[in-house]
């Protein structure tokens, strides 16, 4: 038994969630419920497996912290991996997540999402509970970016749970932990890298919310999530983390750069032997932002229950759509994208400066240090070049050799 094993395991039966504790069985959540096999897990093994996945380097951490959390691709499949201490040992809390490229089409979103993104500025909010399919939704709003604009995006992480290819974007994808130390820190660097797009993956403590509006007021569009069930206690959420003598300061700062709110949760349909996200999706129009400006959360529900006209959907009212719903994105038609399945980009041409331009290249038998021989493939796939003799290495050479 090894972790790759249990992962295909997992996969194989269609888990989301794969849950191993030292002296229990291993768990999978499987649309929602969990179900246990197997024999107990060794803690011996699962410290192993964690010092494996961890490293040397990092491990002092993990003892300091009693937890990390970290991605990796194992047997194929991408995985978010929280390593815990608990009162038996060491534990690892596993999320399988999609190996396709998120849309909002494949994750069966409704098609007005898309509309979200087309603002310049300004802060878009995800929120649901733990496991509620927030990445990923996130990650469908950044690829329709991805896909349509040619902007820069820079996304902060804890961890990297969906890789993204650079399409028309231009995209910066930062770990916390590994190639930032925190949240603020990678906040504060990114309003100095020239973005047009933030991706914040978690909005936890006061001051990464602070760093977060700031940034969405400043001319940049910001995608955040939130844990919350519904879209008025997301917004409550985000200024009671405050002291309550800047709260009002906050709340005004907040209406002033919301665009909208998305709250949801996933919800298993038997006919299609998958789980469908069900929406609330809150559009920012000028009576929110008044009750948001005043704190009188309670009102936005029935701005809610009204607004259609304005972009907006009650949770009744979108599960009244998926009713009607006829066409479905399956598990099994979501094949990997290739490079060759996107539309083209129409990037326009750019002239450069005769200094920029790149040298034209010379004649063979003019090239210093040309190779004799064509370019061979080594094993691994790299490209290996036998470096000749040419006019360079001659001057090199010291007189009498």
């Amino acid at each position: 038994m090894d972790l790759e094993t249990l992962v295909g395991l997992a996969h194989s039966n269609g888990a989301s969630d794969l849950h191993l504790e030292p002296g229990l069985p291993a768990a999978l959540r499987i649309r929602g419920t969990l179900r246990t096999t197997g024999e107990p897990v060794p803690a011996n093994l699962l410290l192993q497996i964690a010092q494996k996945l961890i490293g040397d380097g990092q491990w002092p951490q993990f003892l300091e912290r009693r937890s990390a959390d970290l991605s990796r691709t194992i047997q194929g499949v991408r995985c978010r991996i929280n390593v815990l201490q608990s009162a038996r040992g060491v534990g690892l809390a596993i999320r399988l997540l999609a190996s396709f490229q998120a849309t909002v089409e494949k994750l069966n979103l409704h098609p007005d999402l898309k509309k979200l993104v087309n603002h310049t500025h300004g802060l878009i909010l995800v929120s649901g509970a733990t496991g509620s399919g927030k990445s990923s939704t996130l990650a469908a709003l950044i690829q329709e970016i991805n896909l349509t604009e040619t902007q820069h995006i820079v996304t902060i992480e804890s961890p990297i749970e969906y890789t993204f290819r650079p399409h028309r974007a231009y995209i910066r994808q930062r770990e916390v932990g590994r190639d930032t130390p925190s949240f603020e820190q990678a906040l504060l660097d990114a309003l100095r890298e020239d973005p047009d797009v933030l991706m914040v993956g978690e909005m936890r403590e006061p001051e990464t919310m602070r760093l977060t509006l700031s940034a969405s007021e400043t001319g940049h569009l910001v995608l955040a999530t939130v844990h919350s069930s519904t879209c008025m206690e997301a917004l409550q959420r985000v200024v009671s983390a405050f002291p309550a003598e800047i709260q009002s300061s906050v709340a005004g700062q907040l209406a002033d750069c919301l665009v909208a709110v998305i709250a949801q949760n996933l919800r298993f349909r038997p006919e299609l032997n998958i789980r469908v996200p069900e929406c609330e999706i809150l559009m920012a129009t000028h009576a929110v932002k008044n009750f948001i400006r005043n704190r009188e959360y309670f009102k936005i529900a029935s701005c809610l229950e009204t607004g259609a006209d304005h972009g907006m959907w009650s949770l009744q009212r979108y599960r009244n759509w998926l009713e009607t719903r006829k066409s479905w994105s399956l598990p099994s038609q979501n094949a990997e994208v290739t490079e060759s399945d996107l539309p083209a980009p129409d990037t326009p041409n750019i002239t450069l400066p005769a200094f920029l331009a790149p040298a034209k290249p010379l004649k063979p038998e003019k090239r210093l240090g040309h190779a004799t021989l064509p370019p061979a493939a080594s094993p691994d796939g790299r490209i290996e070049i036998e470096p000749g003799e040419g006019e360079f290495g001659k001057i090199l050479k010291r007189p009498g050799e």
